[in-house]
């Protein structure tokens, strides 16, 4: 665990916001060198990923703060507000919160610029998998989004001054920041493999909804969450994120099965 990466003065750097930085920066980088290979113009893509980025922070704020209001009841400002004590940033980010806000705000911007969505989507679908990788990284120096109690050789145990401590006390969890962040590198390089070789506009982000779905399903049973992000279904406790997880198969296999029977039918309609 390492909270503070930087001190300057009073304040302090968190290594959350520093992977956070790390991961818009390598995301446009991406872009820009998928731009420049498949002939793209690169101020348009680069709009894009600006709506991306920003959409999936103050999506995934937003619904962090809507899952947890009780505890911005007494300062409400404490929710925007960077300056936190000692530290510099914001902790608390949904990601599903931030994904959905992220792909409406493009979706608006394809569609004022008369873009190809879906060519657009599966540009940007690997770009996701790589923000995953480096931002769930940030998660685990920063001790957030942590595991579940495991005797798995691969346990970690966090130090007494941790949230990980304060639910689970002494017990070794899960590294299911460390989980996800394997799964997005992974992520990013077979989506960027199959990019380079899909047989179908949209072929990429249906891909990219289903893995994201399977995989977020799965990892929620080995992920701490309070019971404000569980609700009661049928005697099951799923959690919001299987919830949507479901919807994001559903989006993919949707994608999947119409976009090639489109093109078939008229190619020119399907990229308008």
């Amino acid at each position: 665990m390492l909270r503070t990466i930087f001190e300057f003065g009073p304040f302090a750097i968190n290594s959350y916001g520093v992977m956070l930085a790390l991961a818009f920066f390598a995301a446009i980088w991406y872009v820009h060198r998928r731009a420049q290979a498949e002939n793209l113009a690169f101020d348009q893509m680069l709009n894009v990923a600006y709506i991306l980025i920003f959409g999936g922070v103050i999506g995934g704020r937003l619904s962090y703060v809507l899952m947890h209001l009780s505890d911005f009841a007494d300062d409400p400002l404490s929710s925007i507000n960077p300056f936190q004590g000692d530290q510099f940033g914001i902790s608390g980010l949904n990601l599903y919160g931030g994904v959905i806000l992220a792909v409406l705000g493009m979706l608006i911007y394809v569609r004022i610029k008369k873009l190809p969505l879906l060519a657009v989507g599966d540009l940007f679908a690997p770009a996701l998998g790589l923000g995953i990788g480096i931002g769930r990284i940030g998660c685990f120096l920063n001790g957030c989004c942590f595991g579940t109690p495991t005797d798995l050789p691969w346990s970690i145990l966090y130090p007494a001054n941790s949230m990980p401590y304060y639910v689970y006390g002494n017990q070794a969890i899960h590294p299911a920041q460390l989980y996800t962040a394997a799964y997005g590198w992974l992520l990013f390089f077979a989506l960027l493999w199959l990019l380079k070789r899909k047989k179908f506009d949209g072929q990429v982000m249906a891909l990219y909804f289903m893995f994201e779905a399977v995989f977020r399903y799965l990892i929620e049973y080995v992920r701490y969450y309070e019971t404000e992000m569980r609700f009661d279904l049928l005697g099951m406790e799923p959690t919001y994120n299987q919830i949507i997880s479901i919807l994001f198969l559903l989006t993919g296999l949707i994608i999947y099965w119409r976009c090639p029977r489109r093109m078939h039918r008229d190619p020119v309609a399907e990229i308008e």
